[in-house]
C-alpha cells in the first residue's frame, strides 16, 4: 500500500514537534544541576538535594546473605575455639580429670595446662595479633594474584587443617602432657592465622560487591517522597547486618563450647567449631559461579607505593616546620596525576588517569583514619583475657566464668537491629548526618567507658576478697593459696560487655564500611587488611602491658586502657574531623582506569562497531 505524501508530512512535523519539545524538558531531567534543581529518577543528586532529600539503601540481594553465611560458620569457628583458650591455658586440669572438664559449674573449673593468667595472657594476645597480621599478606596475595574468591577458597582449607591440629592438642593423652600439648597449641593458632588472614580482609569486600549501585541516585518512593539512594548508607546497613550475622555465630560458638569444655572437655570444644568451619567451602563451590568476582589487578599495590613516594619527592627538609608546610600545602596529590607530566618526564608506570590518583588519596586517607584504631582495640580485648579472668574472681552465677563475655555479641545481635531499624532512620529523617568519622570517635569514648566500668568492679572486688589485692590467689613470694571468690555477682560485668558492644559498632562496623567506601575497587582487600592490622598493632602494644595484667595492679590495667582509648578519640577527631566535612565528595569520585583499562574498552567497542 503507497503512502500518503500528505501524512507523511504531518508526521514528520508531529515527530519534530516532538523533539523540540523533548530538547525543551531535557535539561530539567538531566543527570546535571538545572535551573530547578531538581535530578531525574536514576540521575545523580544536586547538590541542594544532597543537603536537603533523606538518604535511604539499597536493596540486598540473597547472594549477599549466603556470603554472610559463611562468615557465620567462619567465626562459630574462630570464636568457640577462642573462647576456651584462657581457661584451657591458664587452669589446671581438675583432678580426677583426663579432659580438663569440671562437670560442676558451680564448685569446680574447668582447665588443662595450668600455666597461669600471664602465660594465658601472652599467648592470647600473641593470637590475636597473629590473625590481624596476617590478613595484610592474604589481602596482597587476592588484590594481585588471586583474587577474592580463590583466596578466600585456599585460606578456608589452611584454617581447617588448623584447627584439626588443636582439637589433636586438646585429646585427653596429650594434655597430660602440657609441654607437647602447648608446642600442638602453638601450631594450629600459627595455621588458624594463615586462614584467617586470607579469609578475613577478603569476605568483607566480596560481599558489597555483589551490590549493582555504586554511585548516589535520586528515586521516587511509591508515597511520592523523592530520596536519595545512597551505596553508603547500603553499604553501612549490610556491614551491620553482616556483622550481626558474624556475632550469631560468636554467640552460638561461645556459649556452645563453654558448656562443652565444662561438662566434656576441651577437645570437643575445638572438634565441633572444626566440623563447622567445614561448611564453609561447600557454600563457597555454589556461589561459584552465581557470586561477582573482581580479578586481580597485578601490581596495582606496588604503582599505589610508587605513587606515594613519587608525591613525597622534594617535600621532606631538615627543618620539621617546612616538611609540614610542604606535605600539607594542598598539592601532594595533585602533583602526581598524570595530566601534569609531559610525554618524556612521565613515569613507564603511570599507565592510569587523574581519577585513580583521587581514588589512592581517598584509600591513604582511610588508612590514616585507621591509625589510632589501636588504642580502641585496646578497650576491645580486654573481653577476650582479663575480664574472663576477672569473672573466675567472682561470686559465680550458675555459669562458667568464660560465658560471660557471650554478652558481647548477644548485645550486637539486639543492638544493630535496635539502631539500624529505629536510631538511624530516625536521625536521617531529622537531617542528622551522623557520618562514619563521628561514629568511630564515639566510640573510642564509648570503649574507654567500658573500661571505667571494669576498673571499679576491680576495686570491688579487690576490697571484698578475703585475700586483698590478690584475689587470684597468687601472693608476691609464690606461693598459692585457695581464695573464695569475691562476694560480687559476676553479671555485675554486664555493664562493661554492653558498653563495649556500644563501642564495637561506632568504631569497628563503620570501620569496614569506611575501608570499603574509600578503597579503589582494586585495593579494597589490602584497605580493609590495614584496618584489621590495627588490632595486631593493639596486641603488640598489649603485650607492654602485661606487668599489669596480673594483681595487684589488675585496676590500672583497666584504666590505663580507658585513659589511652580517652586521648585516641580526641586526637582522631581533631586530626580528621576536615574530612568529615568531605564525607560525601570523597564517596563520588569518579571511578579511575588504567590505561590498560581503558585500551580494552576502546577495543571492546571497536569490535562491537565491527
Amino acid at each position: 500500500m503507497a503512502s500518503d505524501p500528505t501524512s507523511i508530512a504531518v508526521a514528520d512535523d508531529v515527530n519534530a514537534m516532538k523533539k523540540d519539545k523533548e530538547a525543551a524538558l531535557a535539561p530539567v531531567f538531566s543527570a546535571d544541576v538545572d535551573d530547578l534543581g531538581i535530578s531525574a529518577d536514576g540521575a545523580l543528586p544536586t547538590d541542594e538535594e544532597l543537603q536537603t532529600l533523606r538518604r535511604v539503601p539499597d536493596k540486598i540481594s540473597w547472594n549477599i546473605l549466603t556470603i554472610a553465611f559463611i562468615e557465620l560458620c567462619e567465626r562459630f569457628s574462630y570464636y568457640g575455639t577462642t573462647a576456651v583458650f584462657t581457661n584451657f591455658i591458664q587452669q589446671p586440669r581438675p583432678e580426677g580429670s583426663a579432659t580438663g572438664a569440671s562437670y560442676d559449674i558451680n564448685n569446680g573449673q574447668a582447665g588443662a595446662l595450668g600455666m597461669g593468667q600471664r602465660t594465658s595472657f601472652s599467648l592470647t594476645t600473641f593470637n590475636t595479633f597473629w590473625q590481624y597480621t596476617m590478613p595484610l599478606f592474604g589481602a596482597y596475595v587476592a588484590d594481585s594474584y588471586l583474587g577474592r574468591y580463590r583466596t578466600i577458597g585456599f585460606s578456608l582449607l589452611i584454617d581447617i587443617v588448623g584447627h584439626i591440629i588443636l582439637v589433636v592438642s586438646a585429646l585427653p593423652p596429650v594434655i597430660q602432657n602440657p609441654n607437647g600439648s602447648i608446642g600442638a597449641f602453638a601450631i594450629g593458632i600459627l595455621l588458624m592465622g594463615i586462614g584467617t588472614g586470607g579469609f578475613k580482609p577478603n569476605v568483607n569486600p566480596l560481599i558489597v560487591e555483589q551490590l549493582d549501585l555504586e554511585r548516589m541516585v535520586v528515586r521516587t518512593l511509591p508515597t511520592g517522597e523523592r530520596v536519595i539512594v545512597d551505596p553508603a548508607v547500603t553499604a553501612s546497613r549490610i556491614y551491620h547486618y553482616f556483622y550481626m550475622f558474624i556475632n550469631i555465630g560468636a554467640l552460638c560458638g561461645q556459649l556452645a563450647m563453654v558448656y562443652c569444655e565444662h561438662y566434656v572437655g576441651f577437645w570437643l570444644s575445638f572438634t565441633l567449631p572444626t566440623i563447622m568451619l567445614c561448611i564453609c567451602p561447600l557454600v563457597m563451590l555454589w556461589g561459584r559461579r552465581r557470586y561477582k568476582r573482581v580479578p586481580p589487578q597485578g601490581s596495582v599495590l606496588g604503582r599505589s607505593f610508587k605513587l606515594f613516594a613519587l608525591a613525597n619527592k622534594g617535600r621532606w627538609s631538615i627543618n620539621p616546620v617546612k616538611t609540614w608546610k610542604q606535605l600539607h600545602d594542598g598539592t601532594f596529590w595533585d602533583s602526581v596525576k598524570p595530566s601534569r607530566f609531559d610525554a618524556a618526564s612521565k613515569p613507564k608506570w603511570m599507565d592510569f588517569n587523574d581519577a585513580w590518583v583521587d581514588e589512592v588519596r581517598r584509600g591513604f586517607n582511610a588508612c590514616a583514619v585507621f591509625m589510632w584504631y589501636p588504642l580502641f582495640w585496646l578497650c576491645y580485648n580486654q573481653i577476650n583475657n582479663n575480664l574472663v579472668s576477672q569473672a573466675a574472681t567472682m561470686k559465680i552465677a550458675g555459669v562458667p566464668n568464660d560465658v560471660l563475655n557471650n554478652l558481647n555479641p548477644f548485645a550486637l545481635v539486639i543492638l544493630i537491629p535496635l539502631l539500624d531499624i529505629f536510631v538511624y532512620p530516625a536521625l536521617r529523617k531529622m537531617r542528622i548526618n551522623f557520618t562514619p568519622l563521628k561514629r568511630i570517635a564515639c566510640g573510642y569514648f564509648v570503649g574507654a567507658a567500658a573500661m571505667v566500668w571494669a576498673a571499679v568492679i576491680q576495686y570491688y572486688i579487690y576490697q571484698r576478697s578475703e585475700c586483698g589485692y590478690y584475689a587470684n590467689g597468687i601472693f608476691p613470694d609464690g606461693t598459692e593459696h585457695d581464695c573464695p571468690n569475691a562476694d560480687i555477682n559476676m553479671w555485675a560485668q554486664t555493664g562493661s560487655y554492653v558498653l563495649v558492644s556500644l563501642a564495637e559498632i561506632f568504631a569497628s562496623i563503620t570501620s569496614l564500611e569506611y575501608a570499603h567506601s574509600k578503597a579503589p575497587a582494586n585495593m579494597r582487600s589490602m584497605v580493609q587488611s590495614i584496618a584489621l592490622f590495627m588490632n595486631a598493632i593493639s596486641s603488640a602494644i598489649g603485650f607492654a602491658l602485661v606487668p599489669l595484667a596480673d594483681d595487684p595492679l589488675l585496676i590500672w590495667n583497666y584504666a590505663v586502657v580507658a585513659i589511652a582509648a580517652t586521648i585516641g578519640g580526641t586526637l582522631f577527631w581533631i586530626q580528621f574531623r576536615h574530612l568529615d566535612k568531605e564525607e560525601d565528595k570523597l564517596n563520588m569520585l569518579p571511578k579511575g582506569e588504567f590505561a590498560s583499562e581503558e585500551s580494552s574498552h576502546k577495543d571492546a567497542h571497536e569490535k562491537a562497531d565491527v
